[in-house]
Parts: C-alpha cells; structure tokens; sequence
C-alpha cells in the first residue's frame, strides 16, 4: 500500500519539476516524522541551478496537482519540504486488503529469476553459531525476495574435492567411521585425528596431495572414498539447518564444474583476456587494473585446479540460469570475493551480489575445527531450548508438558533466528541466549507473544465476531489504531527495501515495530470491551489484521507464529 502512495505524489512530483523546466534524476520522496512523506528535491535543485530551495519549493508546490483518484490527501511546503498526507481510504483500503489477501498482501511487485548462494559450509563437521549467522541470513533474503516476487533458487555449494575433503577421506580410511555419533560429529572427530597424524608424522602429507590429484584426474574409487565422508557430513549439517527452519533447492557439487569441462573452460578463457601468466610454475590472473597486487592463482604447477577456479566455473553456470546472483560470505571472503568479481568482469560475466557478514561469536569460547575447539550450532540450539522451557514453565506451570516443550522449541528457535538477524550483516555480534530469550525484551519471543495475544483476543470474541464479518474501517480513528494501520500499510516498503539492499535486518527491526505499536494500540483502545458495536468489530478486524501481518513477518523471519505461549 505504501509504495502505491509514494508512487503517486513521484508521479505529480516529476509532472509538476518538469513543468518548471527543471531535470533531475531522482526526486528523493521518503517516509517523515512530520508527515506521511516528504521530498528535499529542492536542495538537490537549488545547488543545480544556483536558486534558492525555498523559492524552488515553493515553485514546484504551486505546480503540484493532487489527482482525486488517488491517496494523497494534501500537500504542504515547509521551507524547502514538499510534505504529503495520505487520505482516508488509504487507510481504509489497508484493512480491507490484508482481510482479503492475507499472506500475499503487498508483494509480487518485482520480477526476475535469483540464484542465492548461503551456508556452504566445508564438510568436515558439524555446523557452529557462526556458519548458522550465514543460513539465517541467506534463509531470510531468499523469504524477502521470494515475497517481492522474485523466482529464488537457493543453494548450498559443496566442497566435495579441496584437501579439507581429502584429510577427511584420508581418515576415513585410516581411522574408520563411529556410526553412534551424529553423522557429521562423527566426521569432525575424523577430522581432527587425522590433522593431529598429519602434524605429527608429515611425510603422510603427500598422500593427501595424492587423493587430490586422484580425484581430480577422475579416479573412481577415490572419488567414491570423497562422496562418501560429503554424504555423512552433509546428512548432519541438514538435520541442523532443520532444526533451524533452514532448507535449500539444490546441493552443487564442486566436482561438477571439473567432471563436465567448466574448470578447463575457464582457464582458457582466462588465457585468451591476455591478464594470465605463469608464476613459479602456477597460473595467476593479473588484477592490477581492478586495484589488487596480489596475482589470483587458478592452477597449481602440478595442474590441479584451486577452489577459486571451480568458484568461477561455479558463478559463470549460475549467470547463465538466472537474471542476478547472490552469495552469503563470511569476513574472511571479503578478498577473495571481491577478486572473483573482478575476473568474471575482465571475462564480460555477470558479477555476483556479495552480502558480507562479520562474525558471530559465543560468550562461552571460541570456534576452530581443525584443533576440536569449537561450540556446535546443536549445542547452542539445546541450551536455547532448555532455558526457554524453563521461561515457559514458570508462566504457564498448569499446561501439559508436550505443549510446554512445544512452546520451548518455537520460542528458543525464534530467539535464535531472531537475534542474529537483528543486528546488520556488517556489525560483528555476540549471540547471548540469556539475552535472546529476555521475553521483556522487545525479541523474537516478544514478536511471537503478540501474536499469540492477537489469537487469544480473536478467541475470546468468538461469540460476537467472526473473521469473515463485514466491518466499516472507517471508525477506527484513534491516534493508536491510525498508527497500527500505517505500520502495517508500509510492510511493502519494508520488503523493497531489504530486497533492493540485501539487508535482512530491517525485517527484524519492523517486526519489532509493529509488535510494540500492536501492544500500544491494546494497552489504550478498548476492544472487546468498546461500546458501539459498529466500532467494536472493526477493532477486532484490526486484532485480526495485526495477526496477519504479525505471522506474515515472522514467517519472513522464518520463525513460527505460535497461537498460545
């Protein structure tokens, strides 16, 4: 709804700036706290053509005109502001349209075919809180985009052939694998026993070197010795991201892009751009143009291929299957990623949208997989769910235990999810549990609680109102309910706007929002209570439009929208 608004006073914006003679390419219309949006064009104009940003406001308000048709109610200059308010039917029209659309209210206004790349993680072990920092952030774009109107296909990228794969393999050899243990547990203790051999006898080091060259020259028992240690590892880090509420279309094999010539293609093409060289035996690409020193290498001297030059295989197939590419990475890929960008432009390839994230950390300790020290996302999930049982306990000590434990995983997986999308992908953050399930704060449990209350509410009034009552949303006047209207009237800017900048966390930040001006518009307008029948049910359809969109975020989240806590 709110975007349909701003499109409008754009639309009279442009007509009323061109018939003054003036060319701009943006005219800068935003949401205010004076009015419902406003424009500053007019100091963008003013320094263009040296006039004074009043006099240009001034101009450009007596040109506006207001079409009746539309949702803008008024405009007013403000020194050099162009302030515009919404009508009533715009309000009006919120109500009615979330009451009919339900899930699918403001979305479906972009178009376009996405690949989303997210989690990849090696597969030498279970995932921990870091690598769960990537899965909720690339879970939540992929629900934002998905509601934009976007055809998403996410992706989960296997490193099914580096040497962190032949140390596994190598062990699994040597050392056998533990089948009591969670399969990719199983394959860390692999991991790391066969790196604690590896330091203390290195003259096995080349027997590593020989598996991956083995795989890589096609070698069939090799190459089954390798799928094998990926499919236990990936078979726990799936029932993780489970747990997380996190799936992926597709699992790419790296082994792929060599097995079918794409690595080979590549490197020729690389060849032909006249930016390769040899350097000490191995083949890199001169980015010196594109401001790096350091050469890329894409080809060892022994001629085995590195996991940068299957990455470029890897993005030239997605470019070919989808309009943009996005991938999820941690800190430590800034370099390696920006170089990437830099050789599929000097290869005239589409580059990928790289949405970089700072680390995730644990209070608790740090995270190192070759050395064993490391705190499991499952380790972290368990203690979640445990303390928020014991929060549902003490608030609901009369339920049975199955809706308690219920309630716990909804609440503690919420908890999770929330509190490590809330903070943007380019702050670093410590996860806290004892933070994430504060239920007085404004949270995950906090967002989930006001839903529950707009069911138990709807509940309550089953015996006057019914969902599918026509209601006049005209009464609901109230500065509380006006806001709640508004609030939920801009879910659509909110999407656009997390979609067009990959940043997840304003999904969070509405969600809190619009919980706390939910609770505000109960805290003081009466409801079931109300006298006037005509205004009671439309203040129950507007519980009912709170609970709608108050699902419909939390699913954008990925986190469940529970109807008792």
């Amino acid at each position: 709804m709110f975007l349909k608004f701003k499109k409008q006073v754009e639309s009279i914006l442009n007509k009323a700036v061109m018939s003054l003679g003036y060319e701009i390419d943006e005219l800068y219309v935003e949401p205010s706290q004076h009015s419902d949006v406003a424009s500053n064009i007019a100091f963008r104009l003013a320094s263009k053509y040296r006039q004074n940003p009043k006099d240009i406001a001034e101009k450009i308000g007596n040109a506006v005109a207001i079409d009746d048709n539309s949702y803008i109610e008024k405009m007013e200059v403000k020194g050099p502001y162009l302030n515009f308010w919404t009508k009533r039917s715009y309000l009006d029209d919120t109500v009615l349209k979330i009451r009919d659309e339900k899930k699918n209210f403001a979305g479906n206004f972009d178009s376009g075919k996405i690949i989303l790349e997210h989690t990849s993680a090696n597969p030498n072990g279970p995932l921990h809180v870091g690598h769960i920092r990537n899965s909720v952030i690339g879970d939540t774009l992929c629900r934002v985009l998905k509601h934009a109107g976007y055809d998403v296909r996410t992706q989960y990228y296997v490193n099914d052939m580096g040497r962190q794969i032949a140390i596994v393999s190598w062990g699994l050899t040597n050392f056998g694998f533990d089948t009591s243990k969670k399969s990719d547990y199983a394959i860390a203790d692999l991991y790391i026993r066969a790196n604690q051999e590896l330091e203390n006898n290195t003259s096995k080091v080349k027997e590593i070197d020989r598996l991956m060259q083995l795989v890589e020259n096609g070698d069939e028992n090799t190459i089954k010795l390798f799928d094998e240690a990926v499919k236990y590892s990936l078979e726990g880090t799936k029932e993780t991201l489970k747990s997380l509420n996190v799936s992926h279309d597709e699992f790419i094999y790296e082994s792929k892009f060599i097995r079918n010539g794409s690595v080979s293609k590549i490197i020729d093409e690389l060849k032909l751009t006249g930016l390769t060289e040899i350097d000490d035996g191995a083949l890199v690409v001169d980015l010196s143009d594109y401001g790096f020193e350091k050469h890329l290498v894409i080809q060892r001297s022994d001629g085995t291929s590195l996991y940068t030059t299957r990455d470029l295989a890897y993005h030239e197939w997605k470019s070919t299957y989808s309009d943009r590419v996005i991938d999820i990475l941690g800190a430590d890929h800034k370099l390696i990623s920006s170089q990437l960008k830099a050789t599929m432009k000097s290869l005239g390839k589409k580059e990928p949208e790289v949405v970089i994230f700072e680390f995730v950390s644990l209070p608790e300790g740090s995270m190192s997989t070759r050395r064993g020290k490391f705190i499991t996302a499952d380790d972290v999930f368990d203690q979640v769910k445990s303390q928020a049982y014991k929060e549902v306990d003490k608030r609901r000590p009369d339920m049975p235990d199955d809706f308690k434990k219920e309630i716990a995983d909804h609440v503690g997986m919420g908890a999770v999810r929330y509190d490590i999308v809330s903070v943007s992908p380019e702050k670093s953050t410590v996860f806290d549990w004892k933070k994430a399930l504060d239920f007085e704060k404004q949270g995950g449990p906090f967002i989930q609680y006001s839903h529950a209350r707009a069911c138990s509410i709807l509940k309550k009034a089953e015996s006057v109102w019914k969902p599918g009552d026509t209601v006049n949303p005209s009464v609901l006047v109230e500065d509380d309910e006006v806001a709640l209207i508004k609030k939920m009237a801009k879910f659509d800017l909110m999407i656009d706007q997390s979609a067009r900048e990959l940043k997840p966390h304003t999904v969070a930040t509405y969600a809190r929002e619009l919980a706390d001006d939910f609770n505000q518009f109960y805290r003081y307008v009466p409801v079931i209570s109300a006298e006037d029948e005509e205004v009671r049910n439309a203040r129950l359809a507007l519980v009912d439009c709170a609970r709608i969109m108050l699902a419909n975020t939390l699913y954008i989240l990925g986190i469940s929208a529970p109807e008792s806590m």
